[in-house]
């Protein structure tokens, strides 16, 4: 393994890749850090004990931002006005002809899937963070502090143009990652979003329920590690027969392929898609009074929607989990389409007729792989949740709601599932390169 990873940095244009990638993330993390004009950085530091100590929204948000928006930094938003326009952009392309016309299109169309979604994106942050800007100044992500006591037009503007810019900083770093980088720019910030917390919640973890908890904790994570690496790598082979043709004088055909089609074919799409759609009951949630009947909203979202032990959340969580899967899979792979691309490649399935048959063949069986599939990453997802109440349960780890720290590790199964799903793809795209130039990958 280790001469495998020295091949990686003998080939230069890889190794430069590589570094450039690091480099990239490593400023990433940076602006994670570095706070938005006018914010009080001493209630900083109390806004991050709270959403290390508890789950509820400041648990939920700090997430897919790395800690950022906890500390109100200039890329507080991370990566979700991206992901919330991407997944809009996806559903509109099933009831927009105009946009299913551009997926069809190949590069051409993708380019300009990809400028609305950049517009999107820009239009979601300037709402958000200008949502965060009253928010954090009134005090209802977290009880009495103010993280804007300069608040005036100028404060929020300045506030909403550093946020919106850094979101859009993030989407061109993402991109750059993509083109001059590793690949999957994108997935790989997603990834150092969701890593990067979880050395606290450990400490956390330890620190208010013993190091006997941290240890069977870790022992879950690393089985679960394996089971996401198994379950990843599976797939259902379907054999395709392709007959002969002449061309001319020569003969072409008559060589057989399959199509892969994977256990989990959605990948950790479903996973970020429920997110971002309980991210949203949560951020609207928290803007309502805290009195009266919108406190008592407030209070049963908090209690029940955000907060990743209770019984409601881990229902709602898991059967979102399981829609998405069905609804990206059947995006992602058209049966349809995919018998058709057979028919006219000249192509069939042995035992199985060209055409309808083999549309309703490649549906049946995608369908069936994919509901396990599905249960899987539910499971990985709600896994650390399910054991959470039952063994730390209570403050400090006795008693009453979920121990310190237990709720934000309550979200190591979100991250531990993605940050597999990423480093299994970004292995496979490094894997390519060595094999290109007559390397051993680390999968070969």
């Amino acid at each position: 393994m280790l001469s495998r990873v020295f091949n990686m940095f003998r080939v230069p244009d890889l190794r430069n890749k590589i570094l450039f990638t690091i480099f990239v993330i490593g400023l990433y993390r940076l602006g994670s850090f570095i706070p938005a004009p006018g914010v009080d950085t001493e209630a900083v530091q109390g806004l991050r004990d709270q959403a290390n100590q508890g789950g509820g929204i400041l648990g939920f948000v700090q997430l897919f931002s790395g800690g950022a928006l906890t500390q109100f930094a200039v890329f507080a938003l991370g990566i979700m006005p991206y992901i919330t326009s991407s997944i809009i952009m996806q559903i509109l392309g099933v009831v927009i002809p105009k946009i299913e016309q551009w997926q069809e299109q190949g590069a051409v169309g993708q380019r300009k899937i990809t400028q609305w979604t950049r517009y999107m994106t820009v239009s979601i942050a300037i709402v958000q963070s200008t949502s965060f800007a009253f928010l954090f100044h009134q005090g209802q992500l977290v009880g009495n502090v103010d993280l804007l006591p300069k608040f005036n037009a100028w404060t929020v503007f300045v506030v909403v143009l550093t946020l919106t810019t850094g979101t859009a900083l993030l989407m061109w770093m993402g991109e750059l990652i993509t083109q001059r980088g590793i690949g999957n720019g994108m997935s790989l910030l997603i990834f150092a979003s969701v890593v990067s917390s979880l050395p606290a919640q450990g400490s956390l973890v330890q620190a208010n329920n013993g190091n006997l908890a941290l240890a069977a904790l870790i022992a879950v994570m690393i089985l679960l590690l394996a089971a996401i690496v198994f379950v990843e790598q599976g797939q259902r082979r379907i054999p395709v027969q392709f007959a002969k043709r002449v061309v001319g004088r020569r003969m072409y055909g008559g060589q057989s392929t399959y199509i892969p089609l994977k256990v989990n074919q959605s990948g950790v799409i479903p996973i970020i898609f429920a997110s971002s759609v309980l991210y949203l009951p949560n951020l609207a949630a928290a803007a309502l009074p805290d009195t009266g009947f919108w406190g008592s909203v407030q209070r049963f979202v908090d209690n029940n929607v955000a907060d990743p032990t209770a019984i409601l959340y881990l229902v709602f969580f898991g059967l979102l989990i399981v829609g998405f899967a069905y609804f990206y899979t059947a995006i992602s792979f058209d049966p349809a389409k995919q018998a058709d691309t057979i028919r006219k490649q000249g192509g069939f399935i042995p035992g199985i007729r060209p055409g309808p048959q083999t549309e309703r063949y490649l549906a049946r069986i995608l369908t069936r792989i994919t509901l396990p599939g599905a249960l899987f990453i539910a499971a990985v997802a709600l896994l650390p949740s399910i054991l959470i109440n039952l063994t730390l349960d209570g403050s400090g780890g006795t008693g009453g709601g979920h121990g310190g720290g237990a709720g934000g590790f309550a979200f190591g199964g979100i991250s531990l599932l993605i940050a597999a799903g990423v480093a299994l793809e970004t292995m496979k795209q490094i894997d390519s390169q060595l094999l290109m130039r007559n390397y051993d990958g680390f999968l070969s």
